[in-house]
């Protein structure tokens, strides 16, 4: 590590009132954390926490994960000094062969089990993801122009996938779809769901399941994640139909009993003509629903966790990506109520609802032509 002569400041006059830390004490958090996250995303891609569903030693994870020896008794104590793994055994000198390493149950939901809600580590693949492209980003905010999606590679495809994943499955079909009963008692009797912007399926694997009658296609521009999709169908055991292609194809393949966005509206370059497309392809009694962000009402500074959150993801990642395309409208990741509303009048939908239904990060919105 560099040299660094106030790495852990002890003296100085604070900048913030008593009640919150020091902006110098934040960034050293922040360093923190965003190493922490390096470390997982090692872990997650090399294996190693599928290898601690078992206890093992130091030297039993380097054996059943196939690394160095070294590197997993330096990841192993790293995990274990930040609170990520469990510890069984007397830690000394010789430790190697007699200590043992494991995940407790709420550690194995948030870094192993992809479908439950506390599964959070695809965080890691994200932001891995995001630092291969960070040069490209500094370039765009000087030329204007954008970082195309497929350059942030495929820890952020996975990553965007596995955060996504665990609300798709649980509580798309059973909860979030009541945001439009009406449309959910047609799909138990058959109808048709176009999931737009489909990513590697999962959405659309989870309406499938729900509504077996139903006929479910995705579509996205992204050939890496369409083909993940068709995978992650197949292994489901479902019967999707996933379809390299904008939204301007969607009423070829239509008409829609429900046609979803699901955390994409905010990443086109052009949002009107892609709801303009979404609502032509509707059933005259149609539906489109919309989850994006659950930002607040309107800018404030000092906003709260989600907030910078959602305003992170955009300086480095849904700006850029949506500033490939020549007049993108540049919305950016900070969605907000009022402005999904002006895009959606602006696209011919007379009504716009805003669900009460809890949906975690996101804000349900049906849009009726």
């Amino acid at each position: 590590m560099g040299e660094s002569r106030h790495l852990f400041p002890t003296k100085g006059t604070p900048v913030t009132s008593s009640s919150e830390p020091a902006l110098e004490d934040r960034l050293i958090g922040a360093a923190i954390g965003a190493l922490e996250l390096q470390s997982i995303h090692v872990g997650r891609r090399l294996g190693l926490y599928e290898s601690l569903r078992s206890p093992r030693t130091a030297s039993e994870l380097a054996d059943h994960a196939g690394i160095d020896p070294r590197y997993a008794r330096e990841w192993l104590e790293q995990q274990a000094v930040a609170g990520f793994v469990s510890v069984d055994g007397k830690i000394g000198d010789d430790y190697l062969d007699r200590v043992r390493f494991w995940l407790n149950p709420r550690q194995l939901a948030v870094l192993v089990h992809e479908e439950d809600p506390a599964h959070v580590s695809p965080l890691a693949d994200m932001v891995a993801g995001g630092g291969l492209v960070i040069d490209q980003v500094v370039e765009a905010y000087r030329t204007g122009q954008g970082v195309p999606y497929a350059a942030y590679g495929k820890s952020f495809r996975d990553g965007q996938a596995g955060i996504n994943r665990p609300a798709f499955v649980n509580d798309l079909s059973s909860t979030w779809i009541e945001a439009v009963p009406e449309v959910a008692a047609r799909l138990r009797e058959g109808g048709k769901v176009a999931d737009l912007g489909s990513g590697t399926g999962w959405s659309a694997i989870a309406m499938a399941r729900a509504f077996p009658k139903a006929t479910v296609i995705g579509f996205d521009s992204d050939d890496a994640s369409v083909t993940d999709a068709r995978a992650n169908a197949d292994t489901a055991g479902v019967a999707v139909e996933f379809i390299k292609a904008d939204a301007a194809t969607m009423a070829d393949h239509g008409p829609f009993d429900l046609v979803l966005i699901l955390e994409v509206l905010h990443d086109l370059a052009r949002p009107v003509e892609v709801l303009e497309a979404a609502r032509h392809s509707l059933n005259d009694d149609g539906v489109v629903l919309v989850a994006d962000e659950k930002v607040a009402e309107s800018f404030q500074p000092k906003g709260d966790d989600l907030e910078r959150m959602m305003y992170g993801w955009s300086v480095t990642y849904c700006l850029p990506a949506s500033m490939t395309e020549e007049s993108s409208a540049a919305l950016g990741t900070v969605l907000r109520p009022s402005r999904l509303k002006e895009l959606a009048g602006q696209a011919g939908f007379s009504r716009v609802d805003t669900s009460d239904i809890d949906a975690g990060f996101f804000r349900l919105y049906a849009l009726r032509p």
